[in-house]
């Protein structure tokens, strides 16, 4: 049989191989896909945000930061000409910027609006709650002690909200070294980590500071926590686990965590079907963080390619929805406005799109054309 370097397979190439070489190397007897996976609510609005920037303003539009945490979005943006910046200070004045979906400091946000000629705020409402929650908290003269990753956009953007009310832990050997404060203490988290990921230094948090404020209701990410529920549930029936995602998606690193921590002898995590491993046999689960497209779930099944076909198991209905950011209802109602106009149409009979019921895979589909 002809083999093909490993580390030369593009995808398109995968795509015309894969059914031999799964044919003659892999025996997938089922796949069973968790449920929920794939793009979560915030995900969701930030895409099809983008996509409305997209269409709307000449090339190039400009983002700070990954609009998500996935590479195969990424890329797909990029051909359509968004640039991606880590700093404000690369983009031209007078263009378009969008803010990414993790959250971006106050400073960042008013730098952006006096840089910008069109300014749209993708940030996930979660992620506003915390920064809200942060605001008031340090203005009622509390230290916030928050929990996330050193580094990730979100925590980044979180912590310049209140910088000289919060402290940064993530380990318990962080929470043991703070010392002990005289003003009364809250208690925050990242929004994409789960349960799981802070339960144990939450817990160090709140033994350590007795009195601690938290919110009445989680601030966690409710798509995090379902993910990690969804793969823990199938993960006892499977003999290889894939975790669909980039190695830049902290939610994503997490069910890679979660399924090895659980037990799983084989644990790939994948940004698209061209990096399967050869010689995958049984019962395979598949799962996909948080910001990785449902298209890529459809591809690695048709190169598994399972003898007894495809089993869902669902463990949580997700039906919230998030509307579009401000500036882009704004946007949609001023070109309908203009197009209405301009052929003649009427106001009381013309057609409302309902964005609701548009997806941003379907969205990201038809970008690609």
């Amino acid at each position: 049989m002809t083999t093909v370097a490993r580390d030369v397979v593009t995808p398109a190439v995968y795509r015309c191989i894969g059914w031999v070489i799964f044919e003659a190397m892999n025996n997938v007897d089922e796949v069973i896909l968790a449920s929920p996976r794939g793009f979560c609510a915030g995900v969701e609005m930030a895409i099809k945000a983008l996509a409305w920037m997209v269409r709307t303003f000449e090339a190039p539009v400009y983002c700070y930061h990954e609009i998500v945490h996935n590479k195969i979005v990424v890329d797909r943006f990029k051909n359509l000409g968004v640039v991606f910046v880590d700093d404000l200070d690369q983009i031209p004045k007078g263009r378009p910027i969008m803010l990414s979906a993790h959250g971006s400091a106050p400073q960042v946000v008013q730098a952006a609006r006096e840089l910008g000629s069109y300014v749209v705020d993708s940030v996930c409402p979660l992620v506003t709650k915390v920064h809200h929650e942060v605001k008031t908290r340090a203005n009622k003269g509390y230290r916030i002690v928050y929990i996330g990753h050193d580094g990730h956009e979100e925590a980044v953007g979180t912590m310049a909200v209140a910088p000289d009310s919060i402290s940064r832990v993530e380990t318990l050997a962080e929470v043991e070294a703070l010392e002990q404060f005289q003003e009364p203490v809250a208690i925050l988290a990242q929004t994409t980590l789960s349960h799981r990921d802070w339960k144990d230094v939450a817990d160090a948090v709140r033994l350590k500071y007795p009195q601690v404020w938290s919110p009445g209701k989680s601030d966690l990410c409710f798509a995090t926590t379902n993910r990690q529920g969804a793969l823990m549930q199938i993960a006892r029936e499977c003999d290889t686990i894939i975790v669909i995602g980039s190695d830049n998606s902290s939610n994503t690193r997490a069910l890679e965590k979660l399924a090895k921590d659980v037990g799983c002898e084989n644990v790939y995590r994948v940004n698209d079907a061209s990096e399967l491993p050869i010689n995958i046999s049984g019962t395979v689960g598949v799962t996909a963080g948080a910001s990785a497209p449902e298209e890529l779930v459809a591809e690695i099944i048709e190169i598994l390619a399972p003898t007894n076909g495809v089993r869902e198991i669902k463990i949580a209905q997700e039906d919230e929805y998030f509307p579009p950011p401000r500036h882009i209802r704004q946007l949609q109602a001023s070109i309908e406005l203009v197009a209405t106009t301009m052929l003649g149409g009427s106001f009381a009979s013309r057609r409302i799109v309902d964005d609701k019921k548009t997806a941003a895979s379907t969205v990201l589909a038809l970008l690609a054309n």
